[in-house]
């Protein structure tokens, strides 16, 4: 406790002391733990991600709230986990009016604020969104100034950029729609819009984005710090690389788009040295839940989530557990480690906090700072030591080293297998879980919960509920308390 006073009191007086710093945080598209040669890939090289870890810090055991994007988008940039929203995520904006998220926060504080690439977090209030209208409310809504990017997923129509309110290249005489009926598949299929879509080549999101961001960086001024919300497309399907990149990995496409992802980072950190920013800008980099199995990847030797158990969708740790590494200089130590939990919920007040910004009341409700664990990462003590996970079928409650699932399986798509699986299956993964058969399915004699104690098996192998009841019994009336109503979050 006498160490956190001093760490805190040492904050204190430096941002007294220090001009704010500007913000960056990036956020890549399913990539995986081991989606980084600092995190042990070895079929392709991620050197210009790599560079902030070794320039600043890596955590090792940091979660996105959900194994899919739109819950942990939603949680990142709001502070609240999305299970508290009570409605279906899809096409309509999934804030509330007055809902104040990290742009807003830090806006109000004198930031200048913008976002580039992938919002999925809706737009307008209805499912069916009129997209050759305004397209409100929608991120200048909720507290960035400028929108550069994508409405959803690179895979979903409408398959356009959108910059603030309107769809880039749209054409009065060949208007917008998706169509939903059966057969157009998972998302549906676009309906005119040729121009707009021409105008956002599939290949080329990322590099596009780089682009946008040496622009607004080279905009900002000395007098005013930003806040840059850079959401990356890659590695998310359909795997598309540019000429440029196709065949320089080790690991198929999915690879080497991976490495066009690292390129296209690598163009940003250049865009902060360029503009004479680097020094005051604290980079925070990690991907929105974990990564995919692809067949090319996987025949080539290269796992995604490195040794967890499971991927995106699932409640498993590959589902959630994310690379997520900082670089702040002079104020991180470079080349640390962090090894406490880490909970994405928390960077909303945590970066408030770098920026000496007060999280306005009712904002964040979920969160706290971890600020000392960024500029202390070895000695500082955790600030949070339990959180909630979301797969698409199950939840998940971390406490200490202990994870709880309520149901059997692996939460999300990957166990029971769908009969389409989602990714490649389970027999092909080269994993082992005590209450899965190597065909794929739950053992008849599993336990109908799961717990597992991740600092002896990291790699979720053994099933400890059988063995720990009164530890399972605590942790479901935890979960259970956790997630009911709570009026003082909205809920």
């Amino acid at each position: 406790m006498k160490r956190l006073l001093l760490i805190l009191a040492f904050l204190a007086d430096a941002a007294a002391a220090a001009p704010r710093p500007n913000i960056v945080l990036m956020v890549a598209d399913d990539l995986g733990y081991g989606d980084l040669s600092c995190q042990g890939a070895t079929k392709f090289a991620t050197p210009r991600i790599d560079s902030l870890a070794s320039q600043g810090v890596r955590f090792t055991d940091a979660h996105s709230y959900s194994g899919i994007c739109m819950p942990s988008r939603y949680a990142l940039l709001s502070g609240r986990y999305a299970f508290r929203l009570r409605r279906a995520m899809d096409y309509a904006c999934q804030f509330d009016d007055g809902q104040v998220l990290l742009p807003g926060a830090l806006k109000d504080a004198g930031y200048r604020t913008a976002m580039l690439g992938k919002w999925h977090n809706g737009f307008g209030r209805s499912n069916e969104v009129d997209w050759n209208a305004e397209l409100k409310p929608g991120p200048l809504e909720f507290g960035f100034e400028s929108f550069f990017g994508t409405p959803r997923t690179h895979s979903e129509p409408p398959l356009v950029f959108v910059r603030d309110h309107r769809i880039v290249g749209w054409d009065a005489g060949d208007p917008i729609s998706v169509d939903h009926s059966p057969g157009t598949g998972a998302h549906g299929r676009q309906v005119g819009g040729a121009k707009a879509m021409a105008l956002r080549p599939t290949e080329r999101i990322d590099l596009r984005l780089a682009a946008e961001a040496d622009s607004f960086i080279a905009s900002t001024g000395n007098a005013q710090p930003f806040f840059l919300y850079l959401a990356w497309s890659a590695p998310h399907n359909p795997l598309s690389p540019s000429a440029d990149f196709q065949g320089r990995s080790n690991a198929g496409r999915y690879g080497d788009f991976i490495q066009q992802l690292d390129h296209s980072v690598g163009l940003v950190l250049d865009a902060l040295d360029k503009h004479g920013k680097a020094a005051n800008t604290l980079i925070v980099f990690t991907s929105d839940n974990g990564g995919r199995y692809e067949g090319g990847a996987a025949r080539a030797g290269h796992r995604p989530n490195g040794h967890l158990l499971g991927q995106k969708t699932d409640a498993w740790e590959g589902g959630h557990r994310v690379p997520f590494l900082a670089r702040w200089q002079g104020r991180i130590p470079a080349s640390t480690v962090r090894r406490d939990f880490f909970h994405h919920v928390d960077l909303m007040a945590t970066l408030c906090d770098a920026a000496s910004v007060t999280v306005p009341t009712g904002a964040s409700p979920d969160g706290r700072s971890e600020l000392p664990a960024f500029l202390d990462p070895v000695a500082a003590p955790a600030q949070r030591t339990e959180g909630v996970m979301h797969g698409t079928a199950s939840m998940a409650l971390r406490q200490g080293s202990w994870i709880y699932l309520p149901k059997q399986g692996s939460g999300g798509k990957t166990v029971p297998e769908p009969a389409k699986p989602f990714g490649i299956p389970y027999a092909r993964m080269g994993v082992s879980n005590s209450d899965v058969a190597e065909t794929g399915k739950v053992r008849p004699d599993a336990p109908p919960e799961q717990l597992y104690d991740l600092a002896a098996d990291p790699s979720q192998r053994q099933n400890r509920a059988a063995a720990e009841p009164d530890r399972l019994k605590a942790m479901r009336e935890r979960l259970k308390e956790l997630t009911s109503p709570d009026p003082t979050r909205g809920t």
